[in-house]
C-alpha cells in the first residue's frame, strides 16, 4: 500500500475538475449581486439628495457665497463680486477681530429695497438656500473696532486711529476726495470719536470711505435726535470673507491687514 492508499485527506491535483453544481451556485450568486443594482435615474435622484444634504451642512456650519451689494467695498471689492465666507473662526465664542471683512444680516434699515432683494428665480432661491447661490438681505464691511475699542477719526494724516494708533490703509481703502479715511455723512468734516464699543458689537466700515453705508452713517454726530445705533451686534455676523471666488481673473484669498495687529487692546 503506497502513501497516497493510506491519506484519505490527500488534496486533489490542480487538473481535477471542479463540480458543476459549484460553478452554478457561483453563478447564481453572481446574477443575484447584478440584480441588486439600482436603476441609473433612482441613483441619479439618490446622489443628487445627498449633495442636498452636504450643501445644507456645509452652508449651516462651515462655507456660504455671496456676493457683494454694492460699491462700499472697493477698490478691492467691487459691486456683484461673489466671495465666499467662512464660519469655522467664530467658534467656540471667538468673534470677529480687527481688520476682517465679514458678512452680516442688515441690522435694519442699513439696505435699501433693491440691495436686499436676494435671487428672484425658483432655482436660484432654491440653491440660496442651500449656499450654493448668493443670497440678499446681507451687507460686507471691515470690522475697525471690537468691544471696549474707542475709534476717532481723525489724525493730522486723516487716518483713523483705534485705541489711540492711527491705522495705515493706503493699500485696501479709498479715502474721501479730502484724503480722509473716515469721513462723516452728508459731507462733514473728519472729526468723530466712538466708542467705547459694546460688549458683544463691531463697528464696521467700508472700504470705499466716501461711498459706503456703514456704521459711521448712523453715528449720531451733530443730529439732534437720534435712534440708529453705529454698532453691529456680533450675533448677526454670518462669517468672514476669506475668498474672491469670481470673477476668476481677479481670484484670490484675502487675509487681515497687517496694521491692525499694531492695536493695543483696550484698557
Amino acid at each position: 500500500m503506497t502513501s497516497e492508499d493510506r491519506d484519505p485527506t490527500a488534496v486533489a491535483e490542480p487538473d481535477e475538475p471542479v463540480s458543476r453544481s459549484s460553478s452554478a451556485q457561483e453563478q447564481t450568486t453572481k446574477t443575484k449581486t447584478k440584480k441588486k443594482h439600482l436603476p441609473v435615474w433612482q441613483e441619479t435622484i439618490l446622489l443628487l439628495g445627498i449633495a442636498l444634504v452636504l450643501a445644507v451642512v456645509i452652508k449651516a456650519l462651515f462655507i456660504q457665497a455671496f456676493y457683494i451689494p454694492s460699491q462700499s467695498m472697493e477698490p478691492g471689492l467691487v459691486k456683484n463680486d461673489r466671495i465666499l465666507v467662512q464660519k469655522v473662526s467664530y467658534w467656540f465664542g471667538d468673534g470677529p477681530e480687527r481688520g476682517d471683512v465679514v458678512v452680516f444680516k442688515d441690522p435694519g434699515g442699513w439696505l435699501n429695497a433693491a440691495e436686499s432683494a436676494g435671487p428672484t428665480s425658483g432655482v436660484a432661491q432654491l440653491l440660496s438656500r442651500v449656499g450654493l447661490y448668493p443670497s440678499g438681505g446681507h451687507l460686507v464691511k471691515r470690522v475697525i473696532g471690537t468691544e471696549g475699542d474707542v475709534i476717532v477719526c481723525c489724525d493730522k494724516r486723516g487716518r483713523v486711529e483705534v485705541n489711540g494708533v492711527p491705522l495705515n490703509e493706503d493699500d485696501y481703502a479709498r479715502p474721501d476726495g479730502n484724503g480722509c479715511y473716515g469721513p462723516m455723512p452728508e459731507g462733514g468734516e473728519c472729526d468723530w470719536t466712538v466708542g467705547p464699543v459694546p460688549e458683544g458689537n463691531v463697528f464696521v466700515m467700508g472700504d470705499n470711505r466716501n461711498n459706503s453705508a456703514d456704521s459711521t452713517v448712523h453715528l449720531c454726530e451733530g443730529r439732534t435726535e437720534c435712534s440708529d445705533s453705529p454698532f453691529v451686534d456680533a450675533d448677526n455676523v454670518v462669517g468672514k470673507v476669506f475668498v474672491l471666488l469670481w470673477p476668476s481673473s481677479r481670484f484670490e484669498f484675502l487675509d487681515r491687514p497687517a496694521t491692525f495687529a499694531d492695536v493695543p487692546d483696550p484698557t
